[in-house]
């Protein structure tokens, strides 16, 4: 049957959820439809492509499986940062040269920009703070290379961290008995992702695009000179098609895309409120982004509420079993990193999909032999920044005014399937079991 408008919307159990307003419900696409282009995907790079091709006067509709925020962009740990990819700054050297490496950073502190000038331009107060984000060695042996990555980063990049030993970490308010260096770079903040997802939206909105919510993509195929896609109440046809749903996408829609990403888990948990007593005992009263150097890795922060946001990496299936395992080493590993905390309540507790390539790299660009149809997704787990520029970026190829060669060359390499993808999960069950392995 259609949807009820007054249907309660479907929701995860985040903080981000608790924050807001309970979202506009979109109404689901019901019967035909006629746009210039159709999005799949209500999340950043989606929305971020409606919304540049609406203020340049196309006409344009975004498909959504539930409702704007529900994937993702509404799950993550809000950490607008560098990111999208799994390759280090050394390896994009190896791969790409020196030269489209650093216009792969360069990208990436784009992003950041982009969505700080938005926030700022539409009036938003989307709990911005921290300034910049540190990684902390888990390990002794590790801070050499925290060391090592300064020094690289400085010459060949231009950017200037910020070195912390052990004791300088205690002064600066990172307390924990497993952090013995840090290093702090200068880019990027924190922010709450469902605010920022539901203006994004609203903007699209405004811009005259249309969001159909409910509307799930079940099949794409050629019809003429446009592309149909196929919902549960309806179709629509449209000359071109951004696939941006990241670790939600349908794998046959289009087909095309099967055995080409790799969703994996992230789970987040939020305690109650801390006391100022609290964060002294513990020595954490910093309010900068966090991860630690672990291959699996922890990423924290304290949240201008004083809650703080613990995730982690390293679920592979997304069923009860599976989760109820996740969350439980996730308890584990806060209480042993922040043990003042270990008596403190979780009060929300979720996970979300992370969306991994073959090659550890994001794909924006035409999908090959398949004219007319673009792909925006595949973020590493940092997708914030990188997504809402590659929206951007899209949106501009598909109004020709941007080609594939403007782009970073680490965006431009189509998405490789994997080698057995039906065995997938299972080999990566293996490079966790190693990852965790090297980790101790």
């Amino acid at each position: 049957m259609p949807q009820n408008r007054n249907e309660p919307r479907r929701t995860v159990g985040s903080y981000w959820e608790a924050t807001v307003p309970a979202p506009r419900i979109d109404r689901q696409l019901i019967g035909n439809a006629l746009f210039d282009v159709a999005v799949i995907g209500a999340g950043f790079a989606g929305l971020s492509a409606a919304l540049k091709l609406a203020q340049a006067g196309v006409s344009v509709c975004v498909l959504e499986s539930e409702h704007v925020g529900y994937g993702a962009s509404g799950r993550n740990g809000g950490f607008c940062c560098l990111g999208g990819t799994k390759l280090d700054e050394q390896q994009l050297i190896r791969k790409y040269g020196l030269d489209e490496a650093r216009l792969f950073v360069a990208y990436q502190v784009a992003g950041i920009n982009l969505v700080q000038q938005r926030l700022e331009s539409w009036g938003i107060d989307a709990d911005r703070h921290s300034s910049g984000e540190i990684y902390l060695a888990h390990r002794p042996k590790d801070v050499p290379m925290l060391q090592s990555h300064a020094r690289f980063l400085k010459e060949n990049f231009g950017i200037k961290t910020t070195l912390l030993s052990k004791d300088e970490l205690q002064a600066h308010g990172y307390g924990g008995p497993d952090f013995h260096g840090g290093l702090h770079m200068p880019y990027g903040f924190a922010l709450n992702p469902m605010k920022y997802v539901q203006e994004l939206a609203q903007q699209v909105r405004r811009q005259g695009g249309k969001i159909f919510g409910k509307t799930p993509v079940t099949g794409l195929s050629q019809n003429g000179d446009r592309w149909r896609l196929e919902t549960e109440h309806g179709f629509v046809r449209a000359r071109k098609v951004i696939v941006a749903g990241n670790g939600y996408a349908r794998e046959d829609a289009p087909k095309w895309l099967y055995g080409r990403t790799l969703p994996v888990m992230s789970s987040v948990q939020v305690t109650r409120p801390l006391s100022d007593d609290e964060l002294q005992a513990q020595g954490w009263t910093s309010d900068t982004m966090a991860a630690d150097t672990r291959n699996l890795l922890h990423y924290f922060r304290l949240l201008p509420d004083r809650r703080f946001l613990f995730g982690t990496r390293g679920g592979i299936y997304e069923n009860t079993s599976a989760l109820g395992a996740m969350n439980k080493h996730a308890i584990a590993d806060f209480q042993t990193m922040f043990p003042a905390w270990r008596d403190v309540e979780t009060e929300y507790s979720w996970h979300g999909r992370v969306c991994l390539a073959r090659d550890l790299t994001p794909f924006v660009g035409e999908v090959p032999q398949f004219d007319g149809i673009y792909v925006a997704m595949a973020w590493h787990g940092s997708g914030i920044a990188m997504a809402s520029i590659s929206g951007e970026k899209v949106a501009a190829m598909l109004l020709g005014k941007l080609r594939a060669q403007d782009l970073p060359a680490p965006l431009v390499k189509p998405l490789r399937k994997f080698p057995f993808p039906v065995f997938r999960k299972l080999y990566l069950q293996g490079a966790y079991w190693y990852y965790d392995w090297q980790d101790r």
